[in-house]
């Protein structure tokens, strides 16, 4: 009886592939989210990678 003592955890981040039977629509939403939040951190580092090489390119054309 041990284990029903026992709370269930679930892992805090989210891993491309994890199974996500467990989860509730709440969970799942919330995951959601952050995986958007990471897709605008990502497309925002992108295009400070972009402006970077420009400047880098202005810099070095004579």
């Amino acid at each position: 009886m041990e284990m029903f003592d026992e709370e269930i955890k679930k892992p805090k981040a989210h891993e491309v592939g994890m199974p996500i039977d467990t989860l509730s629509v709440d969970e799942l939403r919330e995951r959601i989210g952050l995986l958007e939040a990471e897709i605008v951190r990502l497309k925002a580092g992108i295009e400070a990678r972009g402006a970077t090489r420009k400047a880098a390119d202005a810099a070095f054309k004579f």
